[in-house]
């Protein structure tokens, strides 16, 4: 009891349209007076947690933005800081597009008190731009700033048309105003040129010393502190310290494809599980995902090498080496998955279904989507993939194609905006040799598994097998604040060998309240039972129970980059046997994303 209570407490650029009316000091002293300083609308743009992610792949494409660089807010600053969030605008309601006639614009009328003015320096000059949306805007409030980079402009244009002999379309009196305009804006003037000045240096130096213009890094660290309660289980197990380190580069090459090539390294040991006899239990129950791709010992390898491209209205998927199906194909379980183990459920089972786990390696996956969805039925898709285990093996029975292999094929719809099913479809080989089902690529005699029990993955060795897996997987979002998602698999598996055929269940349904307490937060709950097999013969005697899971967790976001996520893993009937005592898994999770 001591040790319980103990390990219990250690648990717990463009910028804005300018717009100039170039004909009196007392037009721009209005101006100047009617502006206002206004605030710039933060827009905090957060990833939707869609439910029906049917036809868009859940990954980070790399943009063609460039980088800005951090400024202390002196008074100078400011100023410059303005100019920015006019830029900034700019690129949200697309760039502005020069006219040659004021008739494009849809928003100006002849009887405007401006239109004369306006028209003259659009066909006079040639230096008034508007939106792209034949739209001027000419109501919005100008400041002292917008009206100098305007008047920039036009002095621009004027000597322009000087220089190439069209000095005629210039009177005497424009160039008086003008005049009377530059030295009025003078400071204004000096200001904006200053600021150009300067980011064309800082600009270059970007330039100079970026990493790359093709390529951005996305990282993720995790770091957990866990342990393992209940009988002989918790006696054996001690609390740990465990991590997990991710680190992509993302490369773009059209702006609309991404190669992923990750570096991974990490220290998580999944816990020993012993049974009433005092005998290690050997199963993958209550693995969690930050367990998964760990290296034990935190050398560094890269783990996963991709390709995201699209061909027409299609997504072709090329993984080299890492390869999962999770990664092009839809599991509809959102708040749960979150295709990279920090910030969903803590548990393999809970994230996905575990037909998701069967196989991977390298190979290749296209994604095809159908219908208009102009009636209930939204846009869905067909998604058909093919992972090898050992696909670099060139040796007899290994190899793209002659070793193990999983075929998955999925049917996802979309029906309303709130339902999302899928139907899917795994077939696998498995050579002589041995190994695990839901290996998730281990391979030909590998001991790898990350879901379910001793007896749902273990595949014999003396004889190569296959394997059917059919699953259900569906999500419904009655509201913004819930989402209910569950699963169900069913895996036949025919051995080559006598007594070497034998069938696996799982299933599992989960509650998940976004936002919960504080916007970003989820709380989830999860229940089923983990991948198992009953009435196998090699196995009779060593436990034919149901081994139930159950698991709640709260991610509380503390800020867009950090979140932090205690949870609870309970295991009824280890190794599928009810004489083994329950286990409960205690884990407290921090994730740092950048």
């Amino acid at each position: 009891m001591s040790h319980l209570l103990w390990k219990t407490l250690v648990l717990s650029p463009v910028v804005l349209g300018v717009t100039v009316l170039v004909s009196a000091r007392a037009i721009a002293a209005e101006v100047a007076s009617s502006s206002e300083d206004t605030k710039a609308k933060a827009v905090h743009a957060e990833a939707p947690e869609t439910i029906g992610a049917s036809l868009s792949m859940q990954i980070q494409q790399p943009t063609a933005e460039k980088f800005v660089v951090a400024q202390a807010k002196t008074d100078d600053s400011q100023v410059l800081e303005q100019v920015n969030r006019y830029s900034s605008e700019g690129k949200k309601q697309n760039s502005l597009s020069q006219v040659t006639s004021v008739s494009q614009f849809s928003d100006v009328q002849p009887t405007d008190w401006a239109f004369q003015a306006l028209q003259s320096l659009v066909e006079r000059y040639g230096c008034i731009a508007g939106y792209p949306n034949s739209t001027y805007r000419g109501n919005r409030a100008l400041t002292r700033y917008e009206f100098a980079a305007g008047l920039n402009a036009c002095l621009d244009r004027v000597n322009e048309l000087i220089a190439t002999a069209t000095a005629d379309l210039v009177t005497k009196q424009d160039l008086a105003t003008l005049q009377r305009l530059q030295e009025e804006f003078s400071a204004e003037l000096a200001t904006l040129r200053g600021r150009v000045d300067a980011l064309e240096a800082r600009t270059a130096e970007l330039e100079a010393n970026q990493f790359s213009t093709t390529t951005k890094l996305v990282g993720e660290a995790i770091f957990a502190v866990t342990d393992i309660f209940g009988g002989n289980t918790g006696d054996v197990n001690n609390t740990v310290f465990q991590d997990r380190v991710r680190l992509d580069l993302q490369s773009s090459f059209t702006g609309k494809d991404v190669l992923h090539t990750r570096l991974a390294a990490g220290n998580a040991i999944a816990f020993n599980q012993i049974d009433d006899a005092g005998f290690p239990i050997s199963t993958a129950e209550g693995s969690q995902t930050f367990q998964v791709g760990t290296t034990g010992n935190n050398s560094v390898i890269i783990d996963w090498l991709s390709y995201y491209v699209p061909i027409g209205p299609a997504q072709l998927y090329i993984a080299a080496t890492g390869g999962i199906h999770s990664d092009y194909v839809a599991t509809n379980n959102p708040y749960f998955e979150d295709y990279d183990g920090g910030n969903g459920a803590l548990s393999t089972f809970a994230s996905e279904s575990p037909i998701y786990r069967i196989g991977g390696g390298a190979g290749a996956a296209l994604t095809l989507p159908f219908g208009k969805g102009g009636s209930i039925f939204r846009p869905s898709s067909l998604t058909i993939g093919y992972l090898a285990s050992n696909a670099n093996n060139p040796i007899a029975n290994q190899g793209l194609f002659e070793g193990n292999y999983a075929a998955l094929g999925q049917l996802n719809f979309s029906i309303g905006d709130s339902l999302a099913i899928a139907a899917t479809y795994v077939h696998g080989y498995h050579g002589a040799g041995g190994g695990n089902l839901f290996d998730l690529g281990g391979g030909l005699g590998s001991t790898n598994r990350v879901v379910g029990t001793n007896q749902a993955n273990t595949l014999t060795a003396l004889n190569g097998s296959s394997s059917n897996s059919y699953g259900i997987e569906a999500a419904f979002r009655p509201s913004d604040k819930l989402s209910i998602s569950g699963f169900i698999s069913y895996h036949d598996v025919t051995g080559f060998g006598a007594d070497d055929d034998y069938e696996a269940w799982s299933y599992g349904v989960g509650v998940a309240l976004p936002d919960f307490g504080k916007k970003g937060n989820v709380l989830g709950i999860f229940a089923g039972a983990e991948p198992y097999a009953r009435n196998r013969p090699a196995f009779a005697g060593t436990g034919n129970d149901i081994p139930y899971h159950f698991e709640g967790f709260y991610r509380y976001r503390v800020s867009d980059n950090i979140s932090i996520t205690p949870g609870v893993i309970w295991l009824t009937s280890p190794g599928q046997n009810s004489a083994n005592d329950d286990a409960i898994i205690g884990t407290l999770r921090t994730t740092f994303t950048f």
